[in-house]
């Protein structure tokens, strides 16, 4: 695992400085404390932090092939090094390494643009061709590992944070409106917008080639959930026994390394599916890790505890303290670039510290939800259904809002008042808009009142982009269409950063295999009813797992990795909310509302309103603004607020 940066100017005779690409890559040391490489020459610079993972000794960056005419740097892994590096090599390809990351520059020689297709992995890549005067830069398929970049100052900039892209000298940090308008609303930025102007995420599954000056971005790789629909079933076991012979395969190559590899282990479905494969390929040599919280409603420590027994693993487990959320935000703030409005974050960010005590690399369960359909609001979807068309008109647009309303505000992790407050306000839109009204944040209506008159966007529709994502979509039915643009928006917007960062921020590899590609194809086949049946999510995931952990694991309902935010605003971080909600702060950061600030603040205190979501997205973004961003200024003139828009 690494991090990766460079330039390259559009002028040949324009040299980069050395200087500058240190400072990239310094900027990002954390991904990779082990080491540092760069190749300056001419107009091209890039850079490489590495975490020694594989070839401990031999393994350094940048790596270029016989000649020296191909350079490359790259953040990630590659699973299926191995063959690929003895295929190229009865292909009279030479290796002065081990290492993963010396197989890309030879299979770019061997294969061209096509190599990609030959990775299995999760990564991010730069390739230069000094003969072509060519740079290539490439994300995974699944968007596991980031990659920013942007065009300024004669050149392109890049970066495997934006950190790094921020570092290179007079970089702008002018806030992009749409991007601010989306995060409101999603908890994040989707890609391709980040939320400074003019700087952009390479989209996952997509390359990007800059030559003679213009840049060319196009896709690779797509999941086709079309193949799916209108196939004959076959018999489940057959199912069962596809499923357990993929997985196997997907773990035992993920665990390839030559450091020792954990198991991350919250006791969900998910993660204890993970581990207990791990334990099987490996026993009685997996450390598992996990994290507990004093509020029941919200810890899941049992669980793990009893998974770790059952199949065998070192377990270790840390207690998550308010104090310990105190002490951590203004850290997380400095070394999350963008705003994130997703307090799992913070146990994400305490687990990944935990475990990097004892490892350097370690699997996790995350986009299991993605691709086995394990959200419970594929559930809420059909009960909508239901809702609409059994409920009287007057009963379902009155009589059950206004009782819900007058419900008991619980601060308990996914309580009943909270479920139906998100389940009622989902009734009338669009399936696409509906999921990602229950996933977020602020509505429109909110944001109307939110958002300063300046800093509105009243013409855009917040959720054109994941109509982008449902227009792209081959897949007819709707649950596979939400599974497609989970996987293009909060999977890759939020789950995976929050991930890359948490972990990354502490120097430790997070693995995601069950968004390897090869899994993610097979169950692009299968019919959707293997995944979400009936009102059971993960059915075939649940059927597979059989003796392999404890009955009542697989029986459990989606919790998420939550902590308490909606107690702990009202508690221990309550001076921290009066502070970043001060009139004052509000009025000279100049976007939000102070009153309509206040009158979230207010109504969460007292207990008359559950506003957790609301608050913590704009904390987020506020401690976020106080590390990172220059602002444009309220009163700006209509030309300058369209250019901080995108448009």
């Amino acid at each position: 695992m690494c991090g990766i940066c460079g330039v390259v100017y559009h002028e040949p005779s324009r040299p980069v400085s050395r200087d500058v690409v240190e400072a990239m890559c310094r900027s990002i040391a954390h991904r990779g404390p082990d080491d540092q490489g760069t190749h300056v020459n001419a107009n091209v610079g890039i850079g490489n932090r590495r975490l020694s993972i594989i070839d401990l000794e031999g393994g350094a960056q940048p790596v270029h092939n016989e000649d020296k005419t191909v350079w490359a740097v790259f953040n990630g892994e590659i699973y299926n090094y191995a063959e690929l590096m003895e295929l190229l090599k009865r292909r009279g390809h030479q290796f002065r390494s081990h290492c993963d990351s010396e197989v890309i520059v030879h299979a770019y020689e061997e294969f061209g643009d096509e190599f990609l297709d030959h990775l299995n992995g999760m990564f991010a890549i730069a390739i230069w061709d000094t003969k072509q005067q060519r740079l290539l830069l490439a994300r995974d398929r699944t968007g596991i590992k980031p990659l920013y970049y942007t065009m300024h100052d004669g050149g392109l900039v890049f970066g495997s944070e934006l950190k790094a892209v921020l570092t290179y000298p007079g970089m702008p940090r002018n806030i992009d409106l749409s991007a601010l308008n989306e995060y409101l609303s999603f908890e994040y930025v989707p890609t391709p917008r980040t939320i400074f102007q003019n700087i952009s995420k390479l989209p996952p599954g997509h390359l990007l080639v800059l030559k003679n000056g213009e840049t060319t971005i196009k896709q690779y790789w797509d999941v086709n959930l079309a193949r799916s629909e209108g196939v004959q079933p076959k018999r489940l076991d057959q199912y069962e026994s596809e499923f357990d012979e993929i997985f196997r395969d997907v773990i035992e190559k993920e665990m390839v390394s030559d450091v020792p590899v954990a198991a991350l282990l919250s006791g969900g479905i998910d993660s204890s599916a993970v581990a207990a494969y791990m334990a099987k390929i490996a026993p009685g040599r997996v450390k598992s890790f996990s994290i507990g919280f004093e509020d029941a409603s919200f810890d899941e420590s049992a669980y793990a505890r009893q998974v770790a027994e059952f199949i065998g693993t070192e377990h270790y487990e840390l207690k998550l303290t308010p104090s310990m959320t105190l002490d951590l935000l203004p850290k997380i703030a400095t070394f999350m670039d963008e705003p994130l409005g997703d307090s799992s974050l913070v146990p994400t960010f305490l687990l990944s510290q935990f475990t990097s005590g004892y490892v350097k690399a370690a699997l996790g369960g995350d986009g299991g939800d993605e691709i086995f359909a394990g959200y419970s609001t594929l559930q809420a979807h059909k009960l909508v259904q239901y809702y609409e068309t059994l409920v009287p008109g007057p009963v379902r647009t009155r009589l059950i809002p206004w009782i819900v309303d007058r419900l008991p505000v619980s601060y308990n992790n996914l309580s009943l008042d909270f479920k139906l407050r998100r389940f009622i306000d989902g009734r009338g839109l669009t399936d696409i808009v509906r999921h990602h009204r229950w996933l977020g944040s602020f509505t429109p209506s909110q944001k109307a009142e939110l958002v300063q008159p300046w800093a509105r966007l009243q013409e855009k529709d917040t959720y054109d982009v994941a109509y982008h994502h449902l227009h792209r979509c081959r897949a007819k039915s709707s649950t596979n269409q939400i599974l497609y643009a989970d996987m293009k928006l909060y999977m890759e917007g939020d789950i995976l950063p929050k991930v890359d960062r948490a972990s990354m921020a502490n120097s430790l590899e997070v693995r995601v295999p069950f968004l390897n590609h090869t899994l993610v194809e097979y169950l692009a086949t299968v019919p959707e009813e293997m995944k979400l049946h009936g009102m059971t999510t993960k059915f075939l995931l649940r059927r597979g797992l059989r003796g392999k952990v404890p009955d009542n694991i697989l029986k459990r309902g989606k919790k998420g990795f939550n902590m308490p935010v909606a107690k702990w605003l009202t508690g221990p971080l309550r001076p921290l909310v009066e502070d970043y909600f001060s009139e004052t702060r509000l009025k000279n950061d100049g976007f939000f509302d102070p009153k309509y600030a206040r009158s979230l603040v207010d109504e969460h205190m007292s207990g008359r309103a559950d506003h957790r979501k609301l608050l913590w997205t704009l904390l987020s973004f506020q401690m976020w603004h106080d590390n990172w961003a220059t602002a444009p200024t309220p009163g700006s003139t209509t030309e300058s607020i369209q250019l901080s828009t995108g448009q």
